[in-house]
């Protein structure tokens, strides 16, 4: 960082032989959260987190993020104090200082960031090089996020869990050259997997019993009255790594020991209309 906050404008510097990479996300309550289910410590860590993921997705490092800010003017100081702390607690976690942004009246509160990352130049992990016969795999475990909302909805229970965006897997990720293709999982499994596959007339066959999920999944579930299956498959917001890996090697094992966390297996990339068992089906819809 050059210039952060106090001018104009932030001046960024990546090092020689960097391509920038630039990601958007927003949050607006109502649609993304809700003040009684969750702290304003959490919602602002999570914003920053589902930007830090796009980042992930493609190998980037952070450099740093702005932030636009629109409320209500009834919103008290508090929850506003409390919303920067959560976004600053995760920006000094991985290094994405806070370099600029703005405050809007609104008749609802939402976080707008962008965050601006680098990585080596012509290096980026993109969705599109995965090709029938890749062997599809996921980072860490699948299911929490939505599990934590269903248990907001049936309960009233308040929402804690919070996600880890995969930074320094993606960037092992962009080190091993059998690596087609990535996407973080935030929009659902099946939904992500078809935002990496279906553009270029490709699906997932997945199996379902492969899929990790955190201890004792089944049994909340179960007791929530709710198909584990379907907040597996459909639920969003864990951001993860789904990849593609083309050939036998690396082993998992490998993959688990280079990346440093756990890695499963789950499926295959197969030609669209010949997937066998779950194919990409929609998730997450934002509208």
């Amino acid at each position: 960082m050059v210039i952060g906050i106090g001018d104009d404008a932030a001046v960024l510097r990546p090092r020689a032989g960097e391509d920038v990479v630039v990601s958007t996300d927003a949050m607006v309550e109502g649609v993304h959260f809700r003040f009684e289910n969750q702290s304003c410590r959490n919602i602002g860590r999570r914003a920053l987190v589902a930007n830090l993921s796009d980042l992930a997705a493609m190998a980037a490092r952070p450099l740093g993020f702005t932030l636009a800010l629109a409320a209500p003017a009834e919103l008290s100081l508090r929850r506003v104090d409390d919303l920067l702390a959560g976004l600053l607690i995760e920006a000094a976690e991985y290094a994405c200082p806070l370099v600029g942004g703005n405050v809007s009246a609104a008749r609802e509160t939402s976080l707008t960031l962008t965050v601006i990352g680098a990585v080596a130049r012509g290096r980026a992990l993109t969705r599109g090089g995965a090709r029938a016969g890749d062997r599809l795999c996921v980072t860490g475990r699948l299911g929490a996020a939505a599990l934590a909302l269903a248990k907001t909805a049936r309960t009233g229970a308040r929402i804690r869990q919070l996600p880890t965006p995969r930074l320094h897997a993606g960037a092992v990720l962009a080190r091993i050259s059998a690596v087609t293709a990535c996407i973080d999982i935030s929009d659902g499994l099946l939904a992500d997997a078809g935002h990496l596959l279906a553009s270029r007339g490709l699906a997932a066959s997945i199996d379902r019993a492969a899929v990790p999920r955190p201890a004792r999944f089944a049994a909340a579930c179960a007791r929530l009255a709710i198909d584990p299956d379907r907040l597996l498959l459909e639920g969003g917001e864990d951001y993860e790594l789904l990849f593609a890996v083309r050939g036998a090697t690396p082993s998992i094992s490998t993959l688990r020991r280079r990346l440093g966390i756990e890695v499963s297996e789950i499926g295959r990339v197969v030609p669209a209309g010949a997937a066998a068992g779950d194919s990409v089906a929609p998730g997450w819809r934002h509208f």
